[in-house]
């Protein structure tokens, strides 16, 4: 506030503002200092491999299966108030991870929480958290995020994992949004689980509330670095 009226005092056509208008000047400042305070703060905490991707930089013709109508929709994040999930499915390299930073860019921006983990080191981190007694804790952590980003689904899943992707999904079912990106098609992730019965109960939590994106197209990777050669 102090920084806003210091401008005003610098500006030579503030002595024509009411004090009402200089008032009301001061508190529109403070306010947007303080959202940009919150959202960078939940940008930080979101822990994201791309935090600076954005929906308005995606590339919607080199990825076939991504609906530019869907994504804006999408980017209302009205999906996240009422709880649903989206499950990005393509190739390696497609952008899948960045498009699920991009919502998640988006969330942060509408005040909501987020967090981004890469389910390889999710499953290492829960068998660790076990081990020291902060399994629990861990848990309640991953219930709270209003968006919550599960990259690289699809490496085979032991009896223990599967228990613990199933206690998260559990715990999110109805109260939060999650985000998955894979390269298996959901018709094939029983086969992944392992367990017919706790596939079931998986799929149960997380496919049937959720947006369902597929697409295909060159890996981004290789289009970057074929530019970069050029």
């Amino acid at each position: 506030m102090i920084k806003v009226l210091e401008e005003l005092t610098r500006t030579t056509t503030s002595a024509s503002l009411s004090f009402e208008e200089r008032l009301a000047m001061i508190v529109d400042g403070e306010e947007i200092h303080r959202k940009n305070r919150r959202y960078t703060s939940k940008i930080k905490a979101a822990q994201m491999k791309y935090p600076s991707a954005c929906i308005e930089d995606l590339d919607y013709k080199r990825r076939s299966g991504l609906d530019k109508g869907m994504v804006l929709s999408l980017a209302k994040c009205e999906w996240i108030n009422q709880h649903q999930n989206i499950i990005l499915c393509g190739p390696s390299g497609i952008g899948k991870g960045y498009i699920a930073c991009a919502l998640a860019q988006r969330a942060c921006q509408e005040g909501f929480s987020a967090h981004y983990v890469r389910v390889p080191r999710l499953i290492d981190n829960l068998g660790l958290a076990r081990a020291d007694g902060s399994y629990g804790k861990l848990l309640e952590n991953l219930s709270k995020f209003d968006v919550l980003i599960l990259d690289d689904w699809g490496i085979p899943l032991t009896d223990g994992a599967r228990r613990d992707f199933l206690e998260i999904m559990e715990d999110r079912y109805g109260t939060r949004s999650t985000v998955i990106t894979t390269q298996i098609p959901v018709e094939n992730w029983p086969d992944v689980i392992g367990d017919p019965t706790q596939a079931d109960a998986i799929m149960d939590r997380l496919v049937h509330n959720a947006y369902e994106i597929r697409m295909k197209g060159p890996s981004q990777r290789k289009l970057r670095s074929t530019i970069e050669k050029q």
